[in-house]
């Protein structure tokens, strides 16, 4: 018998804040977290605004910060995200001094989560996958050992020169912390986790794949438990200079609270974000054994590959298709279907939606394939337009939210959709929360993350029952 997974625990880390529930609230009622940049000075780049994670200490979430001291900003999101879930799935032990406090609370006091686990799990089932990215790198140090070993005379590196710089000036562990394995060495150090781990970069389908791999997992028995999701961090020099080279970020300076324009005629790009979202998942029968509450169930996952080209979606959305017709498939849920209430099965779409030309129109194109006739009654918004796009980490995110639609009943809007352009002509939500209370709720719902390179990746939650 296939095992059933579910979810037991939620957290995350975004420009909009670090607690699910203030975050959900803040999406709901629209609000915006895209400003100028100020971690470097981005005044001479064509684009000089990204959504940041401000304020962020991760001694707010985890006791034992101070281990993770060193860890770059992605390791840092991971860990407060997962640190989050753990809690919220009633896995680890609380600390005494913190009783009755929430995460993040009591300023000025010792505020980390004791993530020591409980006795009962067995540790050795508990596993890890994420779609974590690149740590940040240490730029300028790295940028004077370059120049210092430069000879411009002869256009040739000085490799002694070079060395001796790079001996001064830059870090072992600095350097370590690029790698993108390092974030599970943090995860595993925190939480004690020795089963599966595993991480994947399929770009900006990366934490939704990690979600649907993770649950995979599960189903065939190789673990109980897993720590899911993903955490990135892409506001540093080499990462919006690479965006901006390619022409994918929007460039409207004037006003960037709305340049996040998803779905709209007027959209020029993405706007950048960062941040981490992670979700403990497990084995249904596991999870009600040990008396936790289940938030949803992971219904289906789809993946697929464009097979087109590298720098462009194919063009009618096969990949696309391919995979939210594989998530429904497995969650056992036509999308061509009306339920007895008279809607179709799938109650919202979270969208990839990022504000690029082509992945808007193209992912409206595959969802009018898959659903047909009922594409227009299908609600699907793109909460990027307030969160800005966490690359990495936007999946893992974006599910949360449809976790949250289900318990609440609520839809978060596209904001700064003013003017529908051509061919996007269906149900997104514009600018304001829809309430489905009346209508029903919400039952099931996909979160589709389409990577750079023809990536695709869809999951269906739904409620548990």
């Amino acid at each position: 018998m296939t095992r059933r997974v579910v979810i037991t625990g939620m957290g995350l880390v975004t420009p909009l804040g670090s607690d699910v529930d203030s975050v959900w609230t803040k999406l709901l009622a629209g609000a915006n977290a895209i400003s100028r940049v100020t971690r470097y000075e981005a005044d001479t780049f064509s684009t000089n605004f990204a959504a940041e994670v401000r304020g962020f200490q991760l001694s707010h979430f985890l006791e034992d910060a101070a281990l993770h001291a060193r860890g770059g900003l992605n390791s840092q999101f991971a860990l407060a995200a997962a640190a989050q879930a753990w809690r919220q799935a009633g896995l680890g032990e609380e600390n005494p001094q913190l009783a009755g406090q929430g995460v993040g609370q009591a300023v000025g006091q010792r505020r980390g989560f004791r993530a020591k686990p409980h006795a009962e799990i067995d540790l050795d089932r508990v596993g890890m996958y994420l779609g974590a990215g690149e740590g940040s790198p240490d730029y300028d140090n790295f940028i004077a050992t370059n120049i210092a070993g430069w000879k411009p005379e002869t256009k040739t590196i000085d490799d002694v020169a070079w060395a001796r710089t790079a001996l001064t000036r830059m870090h072992a562990i600095a350097e370590i912390e690029q790698e993108p394995n390092i974030t599970l060495s943090h995860m595993a150090q925190a939480f004690g986790a020795r089963g599966p781990a595993f991480n994947c970069m399929t770009a900006c389908a990366a934490s939704t794949q990690a979600i649907g791999e993770a649950s995979e997992i599960i189903r065939r028995g190789d673990a109980d438990v897993m720590l899911a999701g993903g955490s990135h961090s892409m506001i540093h020099l080499l990462g919006m200079t690479g965006f901006i080279r390619l022409t994918a970020m929007s460039t409207r300076r004037d006003s960037p609270q709305t340049a996040a324009r998803p779905f709209s005629a007027s959209r020029d790009g993405f706007v950048m974000g960062e941040g981490a979202g992670i979700l403990v998942i497990e084995d249904s029968e596991h999870a009600l054994r040990r008396g936790a509450t289940i938030l949803a169930e992971v219904a289906g996952y789809g993946s697929s590959a464009d097979a087109f080209r590298i720098t462009d979606i194919q063009p009618e959305g096969k990949g696309a298709v391919a995979a939210m017709a594989q998530a429904c498939s497995q969650a056992g849920l036509s999308p061509r279907e009306r339920g007895p209430d008279g809607r179709p099965l799938i109650h919202y779409i979270s969208a990839h939606g990022t504000g690029t030309q082509e992945n808007d129109k193209i992912e409206t194109r595959a969802v009018k394939a898959l659903f047909g006739q009922l594409a227009d009654s299908v609600p699907f918004s793109s909460v990027k337009s307030m969160l800005g796009h966490l690359i990495q980490a936007a999946g893992a995110v974006e599910l949360i939210t449809c976790v949250k639609a289900i318990q609440s009943g609520f839809l978060p809007p596209t904001m700064n959709l003013n003017d529908p352009g051509p061919e996007l002509d269906l149900d997104y939500v514009p600018n304001q929360a829809r309430d489905l209370r009346s209508a029903g709720g919400v039952e099931a719902c996909l979160s589709n993350s389409f990577g750079f390179g023809g990536q695709n990746n869809t999951l269906c939650v739904r409620r548990w029952r």
